[in-house]
Parts: structure tokens; C-alpha cells; sequence
């Protein structure tokens, strides 16, 4: 497979030499600092979107042009669209690189596994599908599949990850994700899901030993945002703890990807996660275990792109739509690194990036948000 793939991953110098190359076009403070890189304060987000052609041509010119205007962050699952939206990221890359407007090592690409995905559009038998897609060949044994459309063990992640690879036409995967590991909890008592996340660990360190990807991390929708006697509550305390007995404290458990816009800032506001004897917020936590972390729903599927409260205008200034003000409010969250947003029209690449003008807001005006709510 490495011979048909495009090599390397993102490095330190990449990022660097991406980052000085967008000097005259987008705030210092527009890039960020983690494991030597310089990620982009805004990602690329290929969530959204119909399962053809003529979406994939939009995502590949929204691409193009988002790199051409400081992003290098890119992000996807191999169930979103049915692994279309993974092939165009792959694609884009392959022309930016063949056009020598991008190297492999300036740019950031993420992805996820644990949904079972579908090959392109939705076959007419699901059942049929999994069953000779996943079954059959023994990737997954039917106990295995939670909810009827998830799964996390080490061989079922091992085939979504060389999925995922071919793909996005990478020999590395920068971060890959289990996506919505909490999932799981519907189905399988605590101490089964725990040993199931110890067996993925284990199973991503040797995909990071192999070359296959750099770090891994949880991309989660309600895992973290929960109180902690919900079902599927996650600790981030814990789950660490998984990764440091599995390999250390050299373990690549590095990265989070969680929902955080001005509609859910719970990773901000709710105290949950355990730290010691206290309980601090998901970004405090994330913070002190040394975690890069991602938000997805920046602009909550563009339902913060319109009539927001004047509020936001008076303390978050210098942007003129209210996207604009709906990023700046994620970017600017202290101990959050990159907001991630779904963009398949240049038109919305132009507007979201006009963020990347201006440095975040200061503390005291991103509180004054939170005193006057």
C-alpha cells in the first residue's frame, strides 16, 4: 500500500514554513502552537453534504482555496458521506502537492473511525452490506456492533484505518480519532466499555509504532459534555489514565475533538471532569493533561450564522457577518485550539477566514459574553 501513497506527515519545519508563507495575509495569532506544529486556528471541517459529484467538486475548490487562505487543518471520518468526503480531501491534497502549492508536512489531516461506513452512496441492503463487507471476512463478529451501526474493536480499527489511508491517499494519518466512543455505553456496562477503549489504545500505539498515524485522540458529541452519572459520560482523567498504562507517559493519546459553539459551551462552563479531588472544565482538564483540543459544530451547522445577539457585535469586534462572530466566539475560548467548520462554497471559505485577520478577543471581552448571557 505505502508505495501508492503520498508520504510523510506534518512536521514542526512544514508548519512553520505554511505559517510564514500566510505572514502578509492572517494574524500571527491565527496559528497556534502544539507537539511543535502550527495548526491553524481554524480547521476544515467535511461533515456535512449529498454523496455525488457535484458536491465533491464544491469541497475540493472549498479546499483548495481554504489552504490557499491559512488553513491547514483538515478534518473528516470515513463514514461521512459514505468515505466520499475523505477521497476529495485526498484528491485536493494530491493537487496541491502536484501543483507545488502545499507539502505533505505543512498541513494537519484528521479522520475518524467507528461508524461503519458505507462505500460511496447507500447500497440498496444495509444488512447485506456489513454482512459481506464486515462479516463474512471476519473484520467483525456481530457481537461487536453496538446500536447496529458501531464498533471499536482492535481489527475492525485496524481495517477502517488502512480504509481510511487509501482514502485520503496518505502513507500517515496526522490524528485519527475513535469517533463517539461513548457510543458504546448504550449497549455494554462500564468496565467492558473501558476494557474496549484499553484495547483500541493499545491497537492505535502500534498503528503510531507502525507509521500509520502520528497521535489519536476522541472525537465525542455527548461524552463529555454529560454530568458524571449520566450512562455515557466520559472522563477525561480516566481515559488518560488508559493511555499511560498502555504506553507511559510517552503515550500519543494527544488530541479531543468535542461540539463547542455559543449553543454548547458546555466543554467551557460545566465543571465534570475530575482532576485530583476537584472538578474542573473539559478545557481545564484538557489543559493539564497536555491535550490539543478541536470543536467541532463551530457554527452548529450554520444554524450561528444569522440574528445573533447584538452582544456578540460589541465584544467581539472587527468582523462583519455574524460567522464571523460565531468563530471568533470559538477561537477565542481559552485552552481551545482549533475551530473546525464545514465549508463546501469558496464564497463561505472567504467569509469564515476573514477571521483569521485579526488576532482572538481578548479575555476580558470573551467573559464579558458569559456576565451578560
Amino acid at each position: 500500500m505505502s508505495a501508492t501513497l503520498i508520504p510523510g506527515h506534518a512536521t514542526g519545519e512544514g508548519t512553520a514554513r505554511y505559517r510564514a508563507g500566510l505572514a502578509s495575509l492572517v494574524a500571527v495569532e491565527h496559528f497556534r502552537a502544539w507537539e511543535s506544529l502550527a495548526p491553524s486556528s481554524v480547521g476544515f471541517g467535511t461533515y456535512l453534504g449529498d454523496d455525488d459529484e457535484s458536491t465533491d467538486a464544491l469541497y475540493r475548490a472549498a479546499i483548495i482555496r481554504a489552504v490557499e487562505l491559512g488553513v491547514n487543518v483538515l478534518d473528516s471520518a470515513i463514514n461521512y458521506r459514505h468515505q466520499r468526503s475523505e477521497r476529495v480531501i485526498g484528491e485536493a491534497l494530491r493537487l496541491l502537492i502536484e501543483r507545488r502549492t502545499l507539502s505533505r508536512e505543512e498541513v494537519i489531516v484528521a479522520t475518524k473511525g467507528g461508524f461503519i461506513p458505507f462505500d460511496g452512496a447507500l447500497p440498496a441492503n444495509r444488512s447485506a452490506y456489513v454482512l459481506e463487507t464486515y462479516i463474512r471476512p471476519g473484520i467483525l463478529k456481530p457481537e461487536d456492533v453496538v446500536a447496529g451501526f458501531h464498533a471499536m474493536t482492535p481489527r475492525y480499527l485496524t481495517d477502517q484505518l488502512a480504509r481510511s489511508r487509501k482514502n485520503l491517499g496518505l502513507a500517515t494519518i496526522d490524528v485519527y480519532y475513535l469517533h463517539n466512543p461513548e457510543t458504546q455505553l448504550s449497549e455494554i456496562p462500564r468496565p467492558e466499555f473501558l476494557q474496549r477503549m484499553r484495547a483500541s489504545f493499545e491497537m492505535l500505539e502500534s498503528a503510531h509504532a507502525a507509521g500509520a498515524i502520528r497521535w489519536y485522540g476522541t472525537a465525542t458529541w455527548n461524552g463529555y459534555r454529560q454530568p458524571p452519572d449520566a450512562p455515557d459520560y466520559l472522563s477525561l482523567q480516566e481515559l488518560v489514565e488508559l493511555a499511560r498504562e498502555v504506553a507511559g507517559e510517552e503515550h500519543h493519546f494527544r488530541v479531543l475533538q468535542v461540539p463547542f459553539n455559543l449553543a454548547m459551551p458546555e466543554a467551557f462552563t460545566h465543571r465534570n471532569q475530575p482532576l485530583g479531588q476537584e472538578r474542573v472544565s473539559l478545557l481545564e482538564a484538557a489543559r493539564h493533561f497536555g491535550l490539543y483540543v478541536m470543536a467541532s459544530a463551530s457554527i452548529y451547522q450554520g444554524q450561528l450564522t444569522r440574528r445573533l445577539p447584538s452582544i456578540l457585535s460589541e465584544s467581539l469586534a472587527g468582523l462583519e457577518t455574524d460567522a464571523q462572530r460565531a468563530l471568533q466566539f470559538v477561537r477565542s475560548t481559552p485552552g481551545l485550539g482549533t475551530a473546525l467548520v464545514g465549508m463546501k462554497l469558496t464564497a463561505h471559505v472567504e467569509e469564515n477566514l476573514g477571521v483569521a485577520r485579526i488576532p482572538p478577543a481578548p479575555l476580558e471581552d470573551y467573559l464579558r459574553l458569559f456576565k451578560q448571557a
